[in-house]
C-alpha cells in the first residue's frame, strides 16, 4: 500500500472497494510553487482490467523522480448517499498510506488556511543515522513517570530563548517518558474555513488527523516541509532516548479532519471509500462516537462525563439512548474494526515504531476502537487484540483513554489481554475530591493510592496498568484547579457551553487571581498535596507540562484552540519558580524513583502496608495515614490532612534502630517543604497543618 520503490520504477497502490474509477495525479518537482491547484498535474487513469487486483488499485511508473513528487488520487463511484457513499471525482485526495504530506508550510498561517494537502515521498536520502551507541531506553512500566506535553507549545514562546542551560528541564524534573500530544499531520486551521463561533481559533492540540503515517510538517523548523519534519522528529527521538527518556505518542484513530455531511471537508478517506473507512447507519448517515463536530456535539460529549457515575450501573443501551447525539451534529467516526481499516491502523503503528523508534502510544477515546462496524460495543474487539498481540508492537507501552463520547466508559474494564494500560479517570476524580476536602473519600483514597486494585487486580494485570493522573491537557491546569470553582471558557466562542462542568476543583476562597497571601499560600500547599499524592501512589504517574511551575490558563478548561501563552510553556515563570514550586515537584519525582516502596510490580499485600486507621466508616473524617514497609527497614510514613484544622498525629514506632526523618511537609516554605536526605528531630507526635501532608522516612 502507498508508494514503494521497486526494481522497475515507483509503485502506487490504494484500496477502494466501491470505486468505479481511480486516477493517479502527479505533480513533478522543480516547481516554483505548489501548482496542483491550477491544473498543473499529470493525470493517469487506472484501467481496472490492468491496474486493479481485488480491491487494490495500483500502477507502476518508470523513470519517475525518486523525490519531490506530489501525488494524489481522483476517485469516482456510486453517488448514492443513502448507501453511505461520498464519492466526488473533482477532489484530489491524499493517499491514506502517504508517508509524507505536503501542504501549508507555516503553522497557523491564515493566508493559507484553504491550502490543499497531497502526499509525497523520498527515496534519495541516506537512511537516518541513529548512531553506533544508540539504544532504546526500554524502561520497565513500573518505573515510568510520564510528562504529557505539546511539542510546539513547549518552545514556541519567546521566553524559551533556547538557552542551553534550560534545555535540560526534562532531566532536571526527573521524568523519564514524554507523552506527546498529536504529531501526525493535522489541520490546525480547520475552524477558519467557514464562518462559525470558533472561526477565530487555531487547533493547537492536534486532534484533527489528516494522515496516520506522516509527521506534522509544520512542526519542521523554518517552514522546512515534510521531509525536514521527518528528519527533525527522528533527531528529537534520538536526543530523548540519549537522555534516557521514552517517547509515547497520543494517537487519534477515532475520527479524522474530514468533518460531517453538513460541512464536509473531503481530503482522503471520505472520498476514497466513505462506507468502508467510517461508521454509517442503515440509511448511510455518518455515526458519531468521538463527540467531534459542532458545539452542541461537544456539549453532549462532556455531558456523559458529568453523569458517568450514575451510568456506571446502566447497560450500554441505556448509555447510548440517554446520550444520543442529534443527527444534526454527526461527524465521522473511523470504522476501526473493519478489516481494511484495522490493517491501516496496525500498519501506521508499526511504521512509527520501525521508522521513528517511538516507545508507545496513548489512544485517544479508545472505547471507539472497541465498537463494531455498526457502533455496537464488542467484548473482544479485533483491533485491540491485534495491537496487544502484534510482534512489532510487543515492546511498546499501549495506553487507552478508556471512554468515548457516547458513554462507553471502560475504566477498569477495558479489554486488555494483560497488556493495555488505562488512563484512570476514577483516580483523577477521587484524588481531587479528597484533597479539596470532600467528606466520605478516605476509604477510596486508600484504594486509589494503593494502585486501584478494585479496578485492575484481575487476571495478570498490574498496578502500573493504572495511569494515575490528576491533570491532563483537557481540563484545568493544576494551578487553575486550586484557583477556580468554575470554567471560564468565554474566549472559545461557544458561550461557555464547551468544556467539562464537573472539575471537582476548589478556588481556596476566591475565584481567580488574588493578592491575598493566605489564599495564595493555601493554593501552593494544595498543589504540593496533589503532586505528593500522585507520586507516592502505586501505578504509573502522569503530569502535565507546565504544572511544575504552576501554569495557568485563567480558568479555561478547554483551551484546544488558542495558539497563545495560555497553552505555551512559560520559561520565564519556570525560572522564577526554580527554587520553590519547581524544586518541590522535581525532588518529589526523584524521591519516588529512588525508593523501592513506590511503583511496585505487584499489588500491596498485608506485609507491604499498615493503615493507621480504625474508623474507616467515619464519613466526616478527611485524614488518612499509612506506612509503606521496606524489607530493609527504610519504611515510609505518609499522612494527608484535608481538614481545615490541625490534626495531632501519633506516629507509629519506626523499625528497630531507626528514627523518623521528615522528608516532606507541604505546609513548610521552600526549601524545608522537601528535604530529600531527611530532617532529624521528629518526635512521637506530629502536628499536621490544615490542608497539608507529610512524608517521613525511617533512617
Amino acid at each position: 500500500m502507498g508508494v514503494s520503490e521497486v526494481e522497475n520504477g515507483i509503485n502506487f497502490a490504494i484500496f477502494s472497494q466501491h470505486a468505479t474509477a481511480v486516477t493517479l495525479c502527479l505533480s513533478l518537482p522543480k516547481r516554483e510553487k505548489l501548482d496542483w491547484q491550477d491544473g498543473g498535474m499529470i493525470e493517469l487513469p487506472l484501467d481496472p482490467r490492468v491496474n486493479k487486483t481485488g480491491d487494490i488499485w495500483h500502477i507502476c511508473i518508470e523513470d519517475l523522480p525518486r523525490s519531490e513528487v506530489l501525488y494524489g488520487y481522483r476517485v469516482d463511484g456510486p453517488r448514492d448517499w443513502h448507501q453511505g457513499h461520498r464519492f466526488d471525482s473533482s477532489i484530489v485526495l491524499i493517499d491514506p498510506y502517504a508517508k509524507l504530506v505536503e501542504g501549508r508550510r507555516h503553522f497557523g498561517d491564515a493566508s493559507a488556511k484553504l491550502s490543499k494537502f497531497l502526499g509525497t515521498y523520498e527515496f534519495e536520502s541516506l537512511p537516518f543515522d541513529w548512531g553506533d551507541n544508540y539504544k532504546l531506553p526500554n524502561i520497565p512500566e513500573k518505573d515510568l513517570v510520564i510528562y504529557e506535553m505539546n511539542v510546539r507549545a513547549f518552545t514556541v514562546d519567546e521566553s524559551s530563548g533556547l538557552d542551553p542551560e534550560i534545555r535540560g528541564s526534562y532531566l532536571e524534573l526527573g521524568i523519564n517518558a514524554v507523552e506527546l500530544l498529536p504529531v501526525f499531520e493535522f489541520d490546525e486551521m480547520e475552524f477558519q474555513r467557514r464562518r462559525n463561533p470558533r472561526d477565530h481559533m487555531v487547533n493547537t492540540w492536534g486532534y484533527s488527523t489528516i494522515n496516520f503515517f506522516s509527521p506534522m510538517s509544520r512542526y519542521a523548523g523554518g517552514g522546512g516541509g515534510p521531509l525536514k519534519a521527518s528528519w527533525e522528529f527522528k533527531e528529537m527521538v534520538k536526543a530523548l532516548h540519549g537522555a534516557g527518556i521514552e517517547v509515547i505518542l497520543d494517537v487519534v484513530y477515532n475520527h479524522t479532519n474530514e468533518a460531517d455531511d453538513a460541512n464536509p471537508y473531503t481530503t482522503s478517506f471520505r472520498g476514497i471509500d466513505n462506507k468502508v473507512y467510517y461508521m454509517v447507519d442503515g440509511n448511510g448517515q455518518l455515526l458519531n462516537y468521538a463527540g467531534c463536530g459542532t458545539p452542541s456535539a461537544l456539549v453532549n460529549c462532556f455531558l456523559f462525563t458529568s453523569l458517568k457515575n450514575f451510568f456506571t450501573s446502566c447497560n450500554v443501551g441505556t448509555y447510548n439512548s440517554l446520550l444520543a447525539i442529534p443527527s444534526t451534529t454527526q461527524r465521522n467516526t473511523l470504522n476501526c474494526n473493519h478489516p481494511v481499516v484495522m490493517e491501516l491502523i496496525l500498519d501506521s503503528l508499526r511504521h512509527w515504531v520501525v521508522e521513528y523508534h517511538v516507545d508507545g502510544f496513548r489512544f485517544d477515546l479508545a472505547s471507539v476502537l472497541c465498537r463494531g462496524t455498526d457502533g455496537s460495543p464488542l467484548n473482544a474487539p479485533p483491533l485491540i487484540r491485534a495491537i496487544a498481540k502484534d510482534a512489532i508492537l510487543s515492546r511498546c507501552k499501549i495506553i487507552a483513554e478508556p471512554w468515548d463520547c457516547r458513554g462507553l466508559y471502560l475504566v477498569g474494564k477495558f479489554p486488555n489481554w494483560d497488556r493495555w494500560a488505562e488512563w484512570n479517570g476514577k483516580y483523577r476524580d477521587d484524588l481531587r475530591k479528597f484533597i479539596k476536602g470532600d467528606p466520605g473519600m478516605k476509604g477510596i483514597l486508600a484504594t486509589r493510592i494503593s494502585g486501584s486494585s478494585d479496578l485492575y487486580r484481575v487476571n495478570k494485570r498490574k498496578p502500573y496498568h493504572s495511569i494515575n493522573f490528576i491533570i491532563a491537557h483537557d481540563g484545568f491546569t493544576l494551578y487553575d484547579m486550586v484557583s477556580y470553582n468554575y470554567k471560564h471558557n468565554e474566549a472559545n466562542g461557544e458561550g461557555g457551553n464547551d468544556g467539562c462542568n464537573d472539575n471537582f476543583s476548589w478556588n481556596c476562597g476566591f475565584e481567580g487571581e488574588t493578592d491575598d497571601a493566605s489564599i495564595k499560600a493555601l493554593r501552593s500547599r494544595q498543589m504540593k498535596n496533589f503532586h505528593l499524592a500522585l507520586m507516592v501512589s502505586q501505578g504509573t504517574p502522569m503530569m502535565l507540562m507546565g504544572d511544575e511551575y504552576g501554569h495557568t490558563r485563567y480558568g479555561n478548561n478547554n483551551s484546544y484552540g488558542h495558539d497563545t501563552a495560555i497553552n505555551n510553556f512559560q520559561w520565564g515563570q519556570l525560572e522564577t519558580k526554580k527554587n520553590s514550586h519547581y524544586r518541590f515537584f522535581s525532588e518529589v519525582i526523584k524521591f519516588r524513583q529512588s525508593r523501592r516502596v513506590f511503583g511496585r510490580e505487584d499489588f500491596l499485600n498485608i506485609n507491604d502496608v499498615t493503615w493507621h486507621e480504625d474508623n474507616w466508616d467515619n464519613y466526616d473524617s478527611k485524614f488518612l495515614a499509612f506506612t509503606l514497609h521496606d524489607n530493609n527497614g527504610a519504611d515510609i510514613y505518609l499522612a494527608f490532612n484535608a481538614h481545615d484544622f490541625f490534626v495531632k498525629v501519633s506516629l507509629p514506632p519506626p523499625p528497630p534502630k531507626r528514627q523518623w526523618f521528615r522528608v516532606v511537609d507541604t505546609n513548610l516554605e521552600s526549601p524545608d517543604d522537601i528535604v530529600p536526605e531527611g530532617a532529624a528531630g521528629t518526635g512521637s507526635t506530629y502536628n499536621l497543618s490544615p490542608y497539608s501532608s507529610i512524608l517521613l522516612e525511617a533512617k
